[in-house]
């Protein structure tokens, strides 16, 4: 069963990528263990910079009636206030209509989808094997992993970042509220902080990333975010105040915002498989999109130039053009990360960006990228 290109993970990134190779004419297998449409803890929040690149792979996005974001406020632990313009702007989407309608779209493509998880993935005579649960063997000239934030592939293929323990993990919900449509707020407390935005109907993605040390305080999820979430006014009116649509919230656990490698022994990696940007900035979506386009990109340059694909050249390239578009955006929002989740910290940082309205725009910018097209 082989093909030329295997990609491991159909989230955005592993969606995109498949999407853009099927349709230059290759026969790509795309193996994800969940079957669609599921949720995924993510924010839910894309800035605009992809939706043209979006629409001109002719996937209808209009259909999924997004709402639109142009506005943004943050609140400190005590219950400060910072409202801002979003310049640029964004849309809200859920990951289970968003992923459901890009794998569709891929499927009416021809893009294969096998439904099973990857034990292990070996580069073995200019070639990659893959093994699943199910005891079936794959082969493909090239593999893509991009199976998110964290995997058991992670600890198989010994990537360094998996052995260093992340403080973080991240809870989301799905609530009916009363919050305008245009906003995305994003709320500290002690620890993390969390957003709040508008997805599609009449629903809003509520999500937040906390560190591990709270959790490990209390008995569990519901009694920590009494001790420790509602000490800000505005969670605990949002909690107080809201329709919860989950029995229960969808959790993540060690969120690591360390560096990543983006290839190893030629197996290649893309979106948080390759690097997140810390949540509090909101474009993890949106660079997973895009870094699907620099990889198939790349891929495709390199298939076309001859038979024998030069690993090298191409690993380079994407290397390249990925540190290029993504290095100091990751960089800026960890250090934009550290202004917030504390009490002190948030509360200076609310009082002196109030007071620089072109300072919070300049650190909006340098989280977004340019438009995609």
């Amino acid at each position: 069963m082989k093909s030329d290109i295997s990609i491991i993970g159909g989230g955005l990134a592993g969606l995109t990528c498949a999407i853009l190779l099927q349709k230059n004419g290759y026969h790509v297998r795309l193996i994800e263990k969940k079957k669609y449409p599921f949720h995924r803890v993510c924010g839910e929040y894309i800035s605009n910079e992809v939706l043209p690149f979006l629409k001109s792979l002719d996937i209808d996005i209009d259909q999924l009636e997004y709402s639109h974001i142009n506005r943004l406020a943050v609140t400190s632990v005590s219950g400060k206030i910072l409202n801002a313009n979003l310049a640029s702007g964004g849309f809200g989407i859920s990951r289970f209509t968003l992923d459901n309608h890009l794998f569709k779209q891929a499927e009416k493509l021809g893009v294969e989808f096998i439904f099973d998880k990857v034990n292990d993935i070996q580069f073995q005579e200019n070639g990659f094997k893959i093994s699943t649960s199910s005891n079936q063997i794959f082969e493909s000239k090239i593999a893509i992993s991009a199976h998110g934030k964290r995997s058991n592939l992670d600890q198989k293929l010994n990537r360094s970042f998996f052995y260093k323990r992340s403080p973080y993990l991240g809870v989301k919900y799905h609530i009916k509220t009363d919050f305008p449509d245009n906003l995305i707020r994003l709320d500290n407390f002690e620890g993390g902080y969390c957003g709040l935005s508008k997805i599609e109907e009449d629903k809003f993605c509520f999500c937040y990333l906390s560190e591990t040390a709270n959790l490990k305080k209390y008995a569990g999820i519901p009694e920590m975010e009494e001790q420790v979430l509602y000490k800000n006014p505005f969670l605990r009116e949002v909690f107080k105040n809201s329709e919860f649509l989950f029995e229960k919230p969808e959790v993540i656990n060690e969120i690591s915002f360390e560096r990543k490698s983006l290839v190893e022994n030629h197996l290649i990696f893309c979106g948080d498989a390759a690097g997140m940007i810390t949540p509090l900035c909101g474009n993890g979506m949106a660079i997973a999109i895009h870094s699907a386009k620099i990889l198939a990109e790349s891929i495709t340059k390199f298939l076309k130039k001859d038979s024998f694909l030069n690993r090298t050249e191409l690993e380079q390239d994407y290397i390249s053009q990925w540190e290029k578009q993504f290095a100091l955006r990751l960089k800026s929002g960890r250090l934009i990360q550290n202004l917030f989740g504390n009490t002190l910290v948030s509360n200076l940082a609310i009082s002196s960006l109030n007071k620089l309205p072109s300072l919070t725009q300049a650190l909006v910018r340098k989280t977004h990228g340019d438009v995609l097209v």
